[in-house]
C-alpha cells in the first residue's frame, strides 16, 4: 500500500477506536442507571472493575494520535481532527470515571438502611445520558447540529442539579440518621453534572472538527 493509503487506513482505525470509547461509555451508563435504581452491589462492583478499560483505550487511542502526528506530520483538517480526538478521548474518560465514581457511592449507600431515590435524580441522569448519546451521534455523523443540542441541554443538567441539591438539604434537617446517605446522593449529582459538562465538551470539539469553530 502507499503511504498515504496507510495514512487513510491509520485515520479510519483512529475513528473507530473513539467510537468504541463511545459504546463502551454508554453500556457503563446503562448499567450505572440500573445499579442506582436497583441499589446492585454487584454491578456496581463490576462497574468499577471495567473502568480500567476506558484508562488502556485513552492510553491507545493518544499513542496512535501521536504516532500519526509525528510519522505522517497532518496538516489543516486531518490535523484538526487528531488534536480534537486527543481532548475528546480525554472527556470520554472522564465521563467514564465518573461511571465508576458514582458506583463507589451506589456502595456506600446500599450498605446503610434503605433509602429512596431522590426526587428528580432519574430524571437528571436520563437528561444526562440523552447528552451523552447525542454526543457521540453527533461525533459519528460529524453533525453540527446535534453537537448544538448538546450543548444547549447542559443547562437543563444543571437545573436538576440545584433543585435536587435543595431538596438533598431539606431531607438532612428532617432525616438527621441519614445525613451520610443524602450526603452520597449530593455527590452522586454533582458526578452527574460534571458528565454533562463532560459531554458538552466533547460536543464542541465535534462541532470543531465539521467547522473549525470552537464556539458552537
Amino acid at each position: 500500500m502507499t503511504t498515504r493509503v496507510v495514512y487513510l487506513e491509520e485515520l479510519k482505525d483512529l475513528n473507530n477506536d473513539v467510537i468504541k470509547m463511545g459504546a463502551f461509555l454508554e453500556n457503563s451508563i446503562d448499567d450505572m442507571v440500573t445499579a442506582l435504581q436497583n441499589m446492585d452491589k454487584d454491578l456496581a462492583q463490576e462497574i468499577i472493575e471495567k473502568d480500567d478499560f476506558a484508562d488502556d483505550l485513552e492510553r491507545s487511542i493518544e499513542q496512535q494520535c501521536i504516532h500519526i502526528v509525528a510519522k505522517q506530520q497532518p496538516v489543516a483538517t486531518d490535523l484538526r481532527r487528531i488534536t480534537s480526538f486527543m481532548r475528546i478521548i480525554s472527556d470520554l474518560e472522564r465521563i467514564a470515571d465518573h461511571c465508576s465514581d458514582i458506583s463507589e457511592y451506589i456502595l456506600s449507600i446500599a450498605a446503610g438502611p434503605d433509602i429512596p431515590l431522590p426526587d428528580h435524580i432519574e430524571e437528571m441522569i436520563m437528561e444526562m445520558k440523552h447528552m451523552v448519546k447525542q454526543t457521540i451521534d453527533s461525533f459519528i455523523e460529524e453533525d453540527e447540529q446535534k453537537a448544538l443540542e448538546v450543548v444547549e441541554h447542559d443547562d437543563v443538567v444543571d437545573e436538576y442539579f440545584e433543585k435536587i441539591k435543595e431538596e438533598l438539604c431539606t431531607a438532612m434537617k428532617h432525616n438527621p440518621n441519614q445525613i451520610r446517605q443524602y450526603a452520597d446522593f449530593l455527590m452522586i449529582i454533582k458526578y452527574v453534572e460534571r458528565m454533562a459538562d463532560h459531554s458538552t465538551n466533547v460536543a464542541k470539539w465535534t462541532g470543531f472538527i465539521v467547522t473549525g469553530d470552537l464556539d458552537i
